[in-house]
């Protein structure tokens, strides 16, 4: 159960750091939040390095391109996430979160040259069914472009998230988790740093606190995920990440006292089942 284990722990990790950063984007730009959170995530590795020399394995890479591919797409996934969550809440942008699965499905034949079997595209319809059965009363009569705009990060940051496990899998042969945090941290740092400092306010204690949470909770999630999979096959451990739902319904009340739509819970309802049905039959495959 080690590898369940660890999904639970890395899906609930995420789910806690949208939640901390949809609180933090009421008063600071995402360029702040993000420059701390790689900032404290490279320093934790450099202290975690000097303390246990090696710790994390070595950090040269035979597959830079791969590496660097895997950097943008985390720090897209990180901006877009950010700017959605701003503006939806969490229980909305996990809906579209939860296309995933069928973009990795795309993501896979494309540039995997995999073959999913049909059964499994006519469940990727059958979810974004379901998304659009949960988004559809949000749409309809909207006169602002605010919260579509929210929808479209969602979906960018969806997408981002989808390819970092395509490159996953295309960097499995490769163990060790200090290539997989520190890249995506260096890039991110180097991005941020002059955005960053042009849009910093001095933020108080307890947001500082928050946003260098951030950099831990990433760095936590990031390596349960990456354990998990070494654990335990993608097919057995897929169902867990929706697991997402129920966190982000359960941030959502905390946080902010919002209680989900019935639009909303059966929209979710149907991508869950359809997502779990997908995985189901590309196991009996």
């Amino acid at each position: 159960m080690r590898g369940p284990a660890l999904m639970l722990a890395g899906i609930g990790l995420f789910g806690l750091l949208d939640a901390n950063s949809k609180l933090l984007s009421a008063g600071h730009e995402v360029w702040q939040v993000l420059l701390v959170r790689f900032a404290t995530l490279l320093l934790v590795v450099g202290v975690a390095r000097a303390l246990v020399p090696g710790w994390g394995g070595p950090l040269a890479t035979r597959f830079p391109r791969l590496h660097a591919a895997r950097a943008v797409v985390m720090l897209g996934s990180a901006i877009c996430f950010f700017q959605a969550f701003r503006l939806l809440p969490l229980a909305e942008g996990y809906l579209v979160f939860f296309t995933s699965p069928f973009i990795v499905l795309a993501l896979a034949a494309w540039t995997l040259k995999e073959r999913p079997p049909a059964v499994a595209w006519a469940w990727c319809g059958v979810g974004f069914a379901g998304v659009a059965i949960g988004l559809a009363p949000g749409l309809v009569g909207m006169a602002s472009g605010a919260p579509v705009l929210g929808y479209l990060y969602a979906l960018g940051g969806t997408f981002c998230y989808s390819a970092v496990f395509t490159l996953n899998r295309q960097l499995r042969a490769e163990p060790g988790i200090g290539r997989v945090l520190v890249w995506p941290s260096l890039l991110g740092f180097v991005v941020m740093l002059p955005l960053g400092l042009s849009h910093w306010s001095s933020p108080s204690p307890l947001a500082l606190a928050q946003m260098m949470g951030n950099g831990l909770l990433v760095g936590l999630a990031t390596v349960c995920l990456a354990e998990a999979f070494r654990h335990a096959s993608a097919s057995r451990l897929a169902p867990f990440g929706y697991s997402g739902l129920v966190w982000s319904l359960t941030w959502d009340f905390a946080f902010w006292g919002r209680i989900p739509a019935l639009a909303m819970l059966a929209g979710a309802a149907v991508v869950v089942f359809a997502c779990v049905m997908s995985e189901r039959a590309a196991a009996r495959k």
